[in-house]
This record gives C-alpha cells, sequence and structure tokens, in this order.
C-alpha cells in the first residue's frame, strides 16, 4: 500500500469520525436555534417531577413551541430529566430560542429555574388563618390543608420565636402583596410571614404600644380586627372607633361589638345582635356583650392600614358609637350614654320607616 493510499484511508477515518459527532452536534445546534411561536409574553407554571416529554406537550399546548422533537433532542442532548427541570412560574418571551428556553428551566444551584420569577402572593380580606391558607395555597404549590397542619402547630412558631397562643396567631399575618416563589413550601412560607410581622412591628409602632405593655401587638391587632369588621366601607373613620373601643378598655367598660359575637357562632347571627343572640353564645370568650376586657385574639386578619389606624388613634374620648340615619355608612359618635341613647333613636326610628317603606 502507497504512502499516498494510506493517507487517503486514513484522511476518511477521520472524516468519518469527524462527520459522527459533527453532524449531531450540528442537529442539535440548528434545532436549538428554532424559536417560540407566541406573540407575546405567556406565563406558564411548571408543577412538581415535570418530564421533559410532559414539558414539551405543555408548551406545545400552549402554543409556545411547535416542534416537540426539536425540544425533546436539544433537551435530551442537554440530559434534562425530572431532576433537573426546576417547578415554578416562568414568563416566555416571544422568538425565545429553544436552547435558551431549556436553559431558562433548568435547576441551578439554589434550587430555582435559570429564568424562574416569583409569583404574587395576597390574602386581603381573611377572617381566619384557615382563609389565610385558602388563598395562598391558589399562589404557591402547597395545598391548604398541610399549610393549614404547619402553621397550627405550637413547635414551628417557636422556630420563628413567636410567643402567642393560637388565638393570637393571626395577628402575625400583615396582609399584602408578596413576591415569593412558586415553590416555596410551607416552611418557608411561614417563615417569610414571621420575618414581614416582625419588619412591620418596628421601633417606631412598637413605642405606641407603651401603655397597652407587653400585650400591645395582640391588643392593637385584636382592637383594628374589630374596628375593620365595624367599618370596612369608610376608612376615614378607623381612628375614631379605634378611640371608642381603646378608651372602653382604659376605663374597663365591657367593648359590646357586635361583629365579635357574630365570630362566636356566625349562623343565625343578625347584623343587629339581639338580646337572645348574645345570650345564646353568652359564654363565647368573644362575646364582648357578655365578657370583660379584648377577646382572645383578631376577629379578621387586619390589614397594616386599620392597625396604623388603632396605634395613631383618634384624641377623642368618646366612649359610644351608632350607625348614622342616613345610609352614609358613617357613625355619629358620643362621649356619653344620653346622647348615644339620642343617636340610637334616630337610627331605629330610620330602620322603622325604611320597614313601613317596604
Amino acid at each position: 500500500m502507497s504512502k499516498r493510499t494510506l493517507i487517503l484511508i486514513i484522511s476518511g477515518i477521520a472524516l468519518l469520525i469527524s462527520l459522527f459527532f459533527i453532524v449531531p452536534m450540528a442537529n442539535v445546534y440548528f434545532k436549538g436555534k428554532k424559536t417560540s411561536i407566541n406573540t407575546k409574553e405567556v406565563e406558564i407554571i411548571v408543577k412538581k417531577n415535570t418530564s421533559l416529554s410532559a414539558l414539551a406537550d405543555q408548551l406545545s399546548e400552549a402554543k409556545i413551541i411547535d416542534d416537540k422533537d426539536a425540544f425533546l433532542t436539544v433537551g435530551e442532548f442537554k440530559e434534562l430529566n425530572e431532576d433537573k427541570i426546576a417547578t415554578g412560574k416562568y414568563v416566555i418571551k416571544p422568538n425565545s430560542s429553544y436552547k435558551d428556553l431549556l436553559n431558562g428551566f433548568t435547576k441551578n444551584s439554589k434550587g430555582n429555574g435559570n429564568a424562574e420569577v416569583e409569583v404574587e402572593v395576597t390574602f386581603n380580606n381573611c377572617s381566619t388563618i384557615q382563609d389565610v391558607c385558602g388563598k395562598v395555597s391558589k399562589c404557591i404549590d402547597v395545598d391548604s390543608a398541610s399549610l393549614f397542619k404547619y402553621i397550627r402547630d405550637p413547635e414551628n412558631w417557636k422556630k420563628e420565636g413567636i410567643n402567642l397562643t393560637y388565638e393570637q396567631l393571626p395577628a402575625v399575618f400583615i396582609p399584602n402583596t408578596y413576591n415569593m416563589y412558586y415553590d416555596i413550601d410551607a416552611e418557608e412560607y411561614f417563615h417569610r410571614m414571621a420575618t414581614e410581622y416582625k419588619k412591620f412591628w418596628s421601633e417606631e409602632r412598637i413605642s405606641k404600644l407603651k401603655p397597652y405593655r407587653g400585650k400591645g401587638i395582640v391588643i392593637a391587632t385584636t382592637v383594628a380586627s374589630i374596628v375593620y369588621a365595624e367599618q370596612n366601607l369608610v376608612p376615614d373613620e378607623w381612628s375614631t372607633i379605634a378611640a371608642v373601643y381603646l378608651n372602653r378598655i382604659e376605663t374597663n367598660m365591657m367593648l359590646q361589638s357586635c361583629p365579635t359575637v357574630r365570630y362566636c357562632d356566625p349562623i343565625g347571627i343578625p347584623s343587629q345582635p339581639y338580646e337572645k343572640d348574645i345570650m345564646r353564645v353568652k359564654d363565647c370568650p368573644y362575646n364582648t356583650y357578655t365578657q370583660t376586657g379584648i377577646p382572645p385574639g383578631p376577629i379578621n386578619i387586619p390589614s397594616p392600614k386599620v392597625v396604623d389606624a388603632v396605634l395613631n388613634r383618634s384624641s377623642e374620648k368618646y366612649l359610644f358609637m351608632c350607625a348614622k340615619p342616613d345610609n352614609s355608612h358613617r357613625h355619629n359618635f358620643a362621649v356619653d350614654y344620653a346622647t348615644h341613647s339620642k343617636n340610637s333613636a334616630l337610627f331605629n326610628n330610620y330602620l322603622n320607616a325604611l320597614k313601613r317603606a317596604k
């Protein structure tokens, strides 16, 4: 065999070997350059244990990719599997390359997807911790029962340095809109709430609790919950209503708040509790017509604005309040019972007139 022939053979073998590696690489390269077909941003949620093929199906159904085979080819080359695809929320921009898409779904050292974005977690207008769990579970990948079970365990409060009773625990939840990763677990969520709680109670706010000493936060939050239950339509009355209840606390009067009675037994209690309804739940610790002091804890989860209204209470010495007889959803306030009785009579006459007009 001549030297030239040997060189040709060796060159041919080298070419075949090169083609064996280069062609597949080129195939992956060009398939990775293919782009998504969405013409506007599309939000998707990748669930736990999503396989590469399931991800391809999801993107195809969402009208993001139109070539599942190409997507799978690039993904398989990157050795993406259920362990490497990160659970979470993603925003897919138009004309995203398949390569960039797959890189974005890939789990990084922090356990998040490289392109994962945070979700907004909101829980306004909640009455109980169960309500919070129900709303939050719609935003993150934790079911409400599991979340409630974790929050309900006092051992988990101790981890966060929270020294409250279960009845007082709603005070920890500060309604707001929070950015979190979709795949956080119950422990991470509760830790975030505990952190926000401690952050909310700044030195400035704490300084306004001095008259109530160690129970200040619980008193402020519980009173705020009553204020909001009494008035959720006219915020500029919050600080005045707060003054009514705080003045009563300071003078050892019963709070006598209708919403607290309804918290005892929400079923069948009318908007204005009659004596029989009050007495039916007379032993309920939340019945402020029969029990002195504040209830064991908040009767709803008040917003920060209501809590601040309590902390910045009006300086008025009002002890009584009654709805105005004009459907304005406002109240007449009084310092003495005689004036309050007149206000009550006006309101009752107004209600009777409405009944006669029907």
